[in-house]
């Protein structure tokens, strides 16, 4: 029994580090998402009053949101956009190219920062069961030798030891759920908001290409006779 206890408490100990880390990223994580969803639509409104890009780009430069993934997108690909357009020798359509290129580079680190952590979540909800189950199977078998050494076989005899192996399993249990419920919840919200700041990158890119092809004289539509 003593041997069992010391394993159970093991297990215990374990998955009750799980289960802190686990709300700790939890709260992290919501305050995170929070915050981008925040930052997006107070950038988003800034962009589309009618602002003058140049004017725009000065200001988040000069003030950056940390949490604004649409302004990280902006600002990279308004900066390489500019850059690339005072080189006489780039053409419209290499322009653009960098321009994206910069634009999704940025929008892969803010893809990054939001998927942060949730891969954990993930493990916690898919071991910890396991990890509460073998505590149980080891406390129960350690229960059943015990009896095998007993003169009385009474249920007194047993009943601690099962207890105390089934808490492992709900132990488990405990830490599991909630990781896999923050999890899909978090990956629902990761993919919103990375859907936006896709749209928002092509929004962005179209105004762009309006522009740098704004001074470029347009054909003429041939009528047919």
């Amino acid at each position: 029994m003593e041997e069992m206890s010391i394993v159970v408490m093991a297990v215990m100990a374990i998955l009750i580090l799980a289960s802190v880390v686990t709300w700790v990223i939890i709260v992290e994580r919501a305050r995170t998402m929070n915050k981008a969803k925040k930052a997006l639509f107070e950038f988003e409104e800034r962009f589309w009053s009618g602002m003058d890009l140049t004017q725009l780009y000065k200001q988040v430069y000069n003030d950056p949101n940390p949490e604004g993934g649409a302004e990280s997108i902006f600002r990279n690909g308004f900066k390489e956009f500019t850059r690339l357009r005072q080189q006489n020798s780039m053409d419209p359509e290499s322009v653009m190219v960098g321009t994206q290129r910069a634009m999704r580079v940025a929008a892969r680190k803010e893809s990054d920062k939001l998927d942060k952590h949730i891969s954990f979540l993930a493990t916690v909800g898919s071991i910890t069961p396991y990890i509460g189950l073998l505590g149980t199977v080891w406390g129960i078998m350690n229960s059943f030798q015990g009896l095998s050494d007993s003169a009385q076989l009474t249920l007194a005899a047993v009943a601690p030891g099962i207890s105390e192996a089934l808490s492992a399993t709900a132990m488990g249990l405990f830490a599991a759920i909630p990781a896999v419920v923050a999890y899909n919840r978090f990956v629902s919200q990761s993919e919103t908001i990375i859907g936006s700041y896709e749209t928002f990158s092509d929004e962005f890119t179209s105004i762009l290409h309006r522009q740098i092809h704004a001074a470029k004289p347009q054909p003429q539509a041939v009528k047919q006779g």
